[in-house]
């Protein structure tokens, strides 16, 4: 299931870049973020509690950052085990750009999951995961004190 958008974000590439790598930003940004801190110099570990309409299970996991290119772009990829209703994995490329005093950033996700989860049906996980795509670039930018617009995606 791939997932994304585009967001106009109200500050310079720098500012964006250093707090999209702050943990207490992601935590305030990532819905239902119990925990996330660095455990390597290009992973994170967190725990999340994501509510999928009819069940809300809570995943441990690791995000692993790779082609990294600072104030950039980098690719993120994670993996989390959801207990009894199984594993959820997936990696999104995220990408800067200047436009002006703003930031264009966008972010292409492709993301799965095994066992339980998927018997909810994609439709209903890839509506939930939209959703919280969204909401995540949203309560990002209240943390970081920047505007955030959503954009129309790109077609390829």
């Amino acid at each position: 299931m791939e997932f994304g958008g585009r967001y106009r974000m109200g500050a310079p590439r720098l500012r964006i870049w250093e707090a999209l790598n702050d943990p207490q930003m992601l935590k305030a940004a990532i819905p239902g973020c119990h925990a996330i801190a660095w455990s390597g110099p290009d992973t994170l570990d967190l725990e999340i509690k994501v509510n999928l309409g009819v069940v809300s299970p809570t995943f441990k996991g690791t995000l692993t950052l790779s082609n990294i290119e600072p104030a950039e772009s980098y690719t993120l990829s994670g993996r989390g085990k959801g207990g009894m209703l199984g594993l959820a994995e997936g990696s999104a490329d995220v990408i800067l750009a200047d436009d002006g005093e703003d930031t264009i950033l966008t972010f292409i996700a492709d993301g799965g999951a095994s066992g339980q989860i998927m018997k909810l049906g994609k439709a209903l996980i890839g509506n939930s995961a939209q959703r919280i795509i969204d909401g995540f670039f949203e309560r990002f930018g209240m943390a970081a004190g920047v505007a955030v617009t959503p954009l129309p995606r790109e077609n390829p």
